[in-house]
């Protein structure tokens, strides 16, 4: 039985160090040829003259903070996220925790709608405001996937983004809202469940195990990503600009050449609040998720067993947080069983 790898100890300093920023006004051929060298080398980005309008951003970040704002009796009515609607603390269903409060979407309309109710005192403006904001978003994912594909060599150029612009795509939708130090009391439940400031935790290290993650947040901190030797690096927030991870699903069709970044975010030490707004581009329930012909090679042997985004997606959600669920769908070669073998 294949057992995922336990999340590596952290024993390395935080140290702040240049993150790779792609203008996206390029030309064609020199973006990318800088995308892929940012997903190989860091699985993540910041994303510059991205077209979005500055509008579009303010009206669901409007819509964020109101119910935010909200009290928790109020906020309760879009509770549980079961797995969609309002969370506080919990992060998914295996015991992680952090410092944070959200709402869950799927970004299909309807789902949207029927939430809407239990979320906003006007759901048509609310639907309206998410709506465009996934389809601005959703259009940006695509044209950076299509962008690698071309980066990579591929022959069928849409192969990536084809599985976010799917109908039946299970992409989703989420915003975090990490309260200021001093709105603490006003927004979580349980506030004698609360560590000591110095080691909270606002959502704890992980990998996104979609295709492709596009983050908004507002000017204040706390986002930090893993570099491959274990160090940590902080992303200093810009709210007119996107931030892009590579998830796990592009790293198993790439084959391992592009990297699924580890990221974490940090308890908010500030006196505003901190929300963030994450889409995760997602292919179809009954989608297969396997390394592209053109990405395997004598020299460069498959990596990853074929499986369902379903598969995986059950698989991911049954574990921790922090462990690394890619390692289920590994091919154990020959080699890996003589060290497994010299190791137990």
């Amino acid at each position: 039985m294949v057992v995922p790898s336990p999340t590596p100890t952290r024993t390395k300093k935080t140290k702040a160090i240049g993150i790779p920023t792609i203008d996206l006004s390029l030309n064609r051929s020199t973006l990318s040829e800088q995308l892929v060298k940012a997903c190989e080398e860091f699985g993540f980005f910041k994303l510059i003259n991205h077209g979005v309008s500055k509008e579009i951003i303010a009206k669901l970040e409007e819509e964020g903070a109101g119910f935010f704002a909200k009290t928790i009796t109020e906020k309760q009515r879009a509770a549980p996220a079961s797995p969609f609607g309002y969370g506080c603390k919990n992060i998914g269903r295996n015991g992680d925790m952090g410092e944070l409060e959200y709402l869950l979407l799927h970004t299909c309309p309807l789902s949207i709608s029927e939430r809407s109710t239990a979320i906003s005192n006007d759901p048509t403006k609310f639907c309206c405001a998410v709506n465009n904001y996934v389809g601005a978003v959703k259009d940006i994912a695509c044209e950076i996937l299509d962008l690698v594909a071309e980066g990579l060599w591929v022959q069928d150029k849409c192969v990536f983004s084809r599985l976010i612009r799917d109908v039946q795509s299970d992409s989703l939708l989420r915003i975090n809202h990490y309260p200021g130090v001093n709105d603490i009391d006003d927004w979580d439940p349980s506030p004698k469940l609360h560590q000591c400031k110095s080691n909270r935790i606002g959502f704890g290290e992980h990998s996104d195990p979609q295709i492709l993650t596009i983050l908004r947040s507002n000017d204040v901190g706390g986002l930090q990503i893993a570099l491959q030797d274990g160090l940590w690096i902080p992303v200093p927030p810009d709210p007119n600009e996107f931030f892009v991870f590579v998830g796990d699903a592009l790293q198993a069709l790439t084959n391992g050449r592009l990297v699924s970044v580890r990221h974490r975010a940090l308890s908010n030490n500030s006196m505003k609040p901190r929300m963030s707004m994450m889409y995760f581009g997602a292919p179809p329930l009954n989608a297969w998720i396997s390394p592209l012909s053109e990405l395997v090679s004598p020299q460069k042997p498959n990596l990853y067993k074929p499986f369902t985004w379903e598969e995986y997606k059950k698989a991911a959600y049954s574990l921790r947080l922090g462990d690394t669920r890619l390692d289920l769908f590994k091919i154990c070669t020959h080699h890996d069983e003589i060290i497994n073998s010299l190791i137990n």
